[in-house]
């Protein structure tokens, strides 16, 4: 079976180091996970007075995300928390009020800085947002990863191979999950 995966990137930057995960990830990913990308730039601040008519950037956001069997978050982490265009995203992607897109989308969050903790407290907000928006999560492994350009090319290439050792365990562990997720879903709806 192959699980369509929509995966958001936390910056917006062409350069981030977070989009160089991404790219790495998807390389490294097994056959069965798909990817595409749901973009986030384009998508106005959230604001309530736009959710009468929702502007067409953000109704092509959450018509991806309902379109995901899963959900991959690759995000740096800014001033100890989550991105906002991350998190604005999120904001759009729930509302309007009962029209979650988010809910029940088995989903996974990893990220790179040049820290040595990584983004791990971006994380840990972030999964405090997720876990109110209904997302299951994968909870082991954390990736939490210090990135350094030697490690990962430009064009997605690990070149280290204990970091493609992880990556490809993390991926494996996520799509595991999905499969787990989807299982559960159907026998519920069933």
């Amino acid at each position: 079976m192959t699980y369509r995966i929509g995966y958001l990137v936390g910056s917006l930057s062409s350069t981030s180091i977070n989009r160089r995960l991404s790219k790495a990830l998807i390389k490294l990913a097994p056959a069965e996970l798909e990817f595409f990308e749901i973009g986030i730039g384009d998508l106005p601040l959230y604001n309530t007075d736009l959710e009468a008519e929702l502007p067409a950037p953000v109704v092509a956001l959450k018509q991806a995300v309902e379109s995901a069997d899963g959900l991959l978050i690759v995000s740096p982490e800014y001033n100890r928390s989550i991105p906002g265009p991350l998190k604005n995203a999120l904001d759009w992607g729930s509302r309007p009020w009962g029209k979650n897109s988010f809910a029940g989308k088995p989903t996974a969050v990893i990220g790179a800085s040049i820290g040595a903790i990584g983004t791990a407290v971006m994380q840990a907000a972030l999964r405090t947002v997720l876990g109110f928006l209904d997302v299951p999560q994968l909870g082991q492994p954390e990736g939490y990863l210090t990135f350094s350009p030697e490690v990962y090319g430009e064009d997605g290439t690990v070149h280290s191979e204990d970091t493609k050792a992880f990556l490809r365990a993390y991926l494996g562990a996520y799509s595991a999950f999905v499969a787990r997720n989807l299982a559960d879903a159907a026998e519920q709806a069933a």
